[in-house]
């Protein structure tokens, strides 16, 4: 097992929800100290605090334990284009400054 990899997925997901590690860990029923080193792999975690974390955070454990697959980036292109031409002529720059604001915040979040 990659303790530190998956406790990176585990930061990724927290943040992605909002989530401190002190707010996750009280969640979780675990000390805030705890849940650092789960993040960092300098421990390893239990089953049952690995499924209170993928519960709290509404992934599974899977997602958590590996990346999976990589995503179609040309399936998820076509999908972004199907909904793109759902949208009214008059609609699409909203559409577009939406997307824009949410790639801008998702780039913020990176490490």
């Amino acid at each position: 097992m990659r303790y530190f990899e998956i406790g990176q997925r585990i930061r990724r997901y927290r943040k992605a929800c909002g989530l401190s590690q002190e707010a996750l860990a009280e969640r979780v029923g675990i000390s805030v100290t705890h849940m650092s080193h789960i993040e960092t792999g300098n421990t390893k975690l239990s089953l049952p605090v690995l499924a209170g974390i993928a519960d709290e955070l509404s992934v599974g454990t899977d997602a958590l334990l590996s990346d999976g697959p990589k995503p179609d980036r040309a399936k998820l292109s076509a999908d972004v284009q199907e909904i793109l031409d759902s949208f009214e002529a008059d609609e699409l720059p909203v559409a577009i400054e939406v997307l824009r604001a949410l790639r801008d915040a998702m780039a913020k979040r990176r490490p």
